[in-house]
C-alpha cells in the first residue's frame, strides 16, 4: 500500500511543487516543478523537508541515555515529535560499567524501531576519553582512550561517533584504528593546541563536538582547537539554541566550515517543565529555556531540531541551507545515502511544516505517519 503527500518539497535539485509518495517505508516517487524559496514561504501549501538527524542526544521527556532501562525509547519518542526521525543516543563520561549498562539497554533499539519512535542509528560515545581540563558538564571520570575498551563497547551497541581529546595519552595513535573500525572520530572536550588538533585531523579525525563549547578557544596568537576547526574542518557539530553559541560565532562557522551541521545536545529536560533533572551522574536545572549545573555551567540544552531550523532561518540562513544542516549534511557525514534527502529509494523520513511559520504539523518516520498535534498532547508543557 502506497501513501503520498502534496506540497512544496525540498529535493536534491531544490524546491519543487509536487507530490511525494512512498511504499514499504521507502520513497517511491518525488516529482514536481521547480519553485524558488520566496514562492515556498508565501504559499499556503505545506512544506516537506527531509527528516531531521541528530548525532548528539543525551535525553528528552525526562529520560537520560545513562538511565538505561527504557530511557532511550522515551527520548526517541520525544524527539520524533519534533521532527527528528533518526538519532545517535549519546553517553556521558562515567565508569565503564555504567556505560556498558546503558549500551546494553539501548542495543535492541538498533534493530527494532518501535512505532512512534525515532530510529536509533547507534551511539555517540561522548566520554570518558576527554580532557579533565574541559569537562563542561561531564562528571570527572575521564580515562585515557584504549582500543580494546572501545571495541568491546562497540560489540554491545554500534558506536558511530567517538569524541576524543587529542592531547590525551595515546589518542593520536588510536584515531586510524577507530576510523578503520567504521567510527567517526570527533575532537572535543579538549584543551588541545591548534597544532594538536591539526595533527588529529591529519590522523583521520572527521569533525568537532559542539563547536566552541568545552574546547580551547580562538586567540589570534594561540588559535586553539576552535581555530583549528575554523581553519581546517570540513565538518563540525554546532548547538544553535542561541545560548551555547553567539549568533555572530554561528555565522563565522557557517562561512568557514562547509559541513557544519546542527545538533541539540538535548537533555532529559527537553519537553519538560522547569525543574531538576539528571544528566548522567549530574543534577541539572532547567530554567529560562536553558539547562545548567548548580554553578551556572551550561549542561546540554532543551533544543529540538525543529527549533534549530527556525533559529537558523531567523539568523538569515536560507531555508534550504538551514534544512540541509539539520538533515542532509548530517546524513552525508555519517555516510548514510538513504536518509536526509527526499529522493526515490531513500527512507520515507519527512517533516511537514507550515510554510509561513515553520511550525511542525506532521512527521513521517520510515513511512509511519505521526500526527504531531495529537502526539504532543501527551507531552508535558515546556
Amino acid at each position: 500500500m502506497s501513501e503520498s503527500l502534496d506540497g512544496h518539497l525540498l529535493t536534491p535539485r531544490g524546491f519543487v511543487r509536487g507530490r511525494l509518495a512512498w511504499a514499504a517505508g521507502r520513497l517511491a516517487t518525488v516529482e514536481g516543478d521547480a519553485v524558488d524559496e520566496a514562492a515556498v514561504r508565501g504559499s499556503a501549501l505545506p512544506l516537506l523537508l527531509p527528516g531531521f538527524i541528530d548525532t548528539h542526544v543525551h535525553g528528552g521527556g525526562g529520560a537520560d541515555t545513562m538511565d538505561a532501562g527504557d530511557a532511550v525509547r522515551t527520548l526517541a519518542a520525544t524527539h520524533l515529535r519534533h521532527g527528528t526521525t533518526s538519532l545517535l543516543a549519546t553517553t556521558m563520561t562515567a565508569p565503564l560499567d555504567e556505560i556498558r549498562a546503558a549500551l546494553q539497554a539501548l542495543a535492541p533499539l538498533l534493530h527494532d524501531r518501535p512505532r512512534g519512535h525515532a530510529r536509533v542509528l547507534g551511539v555517540h560515545l561522548e566520554g570518558p576519553y576527554i580532557s579533565p581540563e574541559r569537562l563542561g558538564a561531564q562528571p570527572a571520570f575521564t580515562r585515557p582512550p584504549a582500543l580494546d575498551e572501545i571495541l568491546a563497547l562497540d560489540a554491545i551497541a554500534r558506536i558511530r561517533l567517538v569524541t576524543l581529546a587529542p592531547e590525551a595519552e595515546g589518542a593520536l595513535a588510536l584515531i586510524p584504528a577507530l576510523v578503520g573500525a567504521g567510527m567517526r572520530v570527533q575532537l572535543g572536550h579538549s584543551a588541545a593546541s591548534y597544532e594538536q588538533a591539526l595533527a588529529a585531523l591529519e590522523q583521520g579525525a572527521a569533525g568537532f563536538t559542539h563547536l566552541f563549547n568545552a574546547m580551547s578557544a580562538l586567540h589570534h596568537r594561540a588559535p586553539g582547537m576552535a581555530g583549528a576547526a575554523l581553519a581546517h574542518a570540513r565538518h563540525a557539530e554546532i548547538i544553535p539554541d542561541l545560548l551555547h553559541v553567539h549568533p555572530g560565532a554561528i555565522r563565522a562557522a557557517l562561512r568557514a566550515i562547509p559541513g557544519l551541521f546542527c545538533v541539540t545536545d538535548a537533555t532529559a529536560a527537553t519537553g519538560m517543565p522547569d525543574g531538576a533533572y539528571r544528566l548522567g551522574r549530574q543534577t541539572v536545572h532547567k530554567c529560562l529555556g536553558g539547562v545548567r549545573l548548580a554553578d551556572g555551567t551550561l549542561a546540554g540544552s532543551t533544543l529540538t531540531l525543529d527549533q534549530a531550523l527556525r533559529n537558523l532561518v531567523a539568523l538569515g540562513v536560507p531555508l534550504a541551507d538551514a534544512a540541509a544542516r539539520c538533515s542532509t549534511v548530517t546524513a552525508d557525514y555519517l555516510g548514510l545515502a538513504d536518509r536526509g534527502r527526499l529522493a526515490p529509494g531513500a527512507w520515507a523520513d519527512v517533516v511537514v511544516l507550515d510554510a509561513a511559520t515553520l511550525q511542525l504539523q506532521r512527521v513521517v518516520c520510515e513511512g509511519e505517519v505521526v500526527d504531531v498535534a495529537a502526539a504532543k498532547g501527551a507531552e508535558v508543557a515546556a
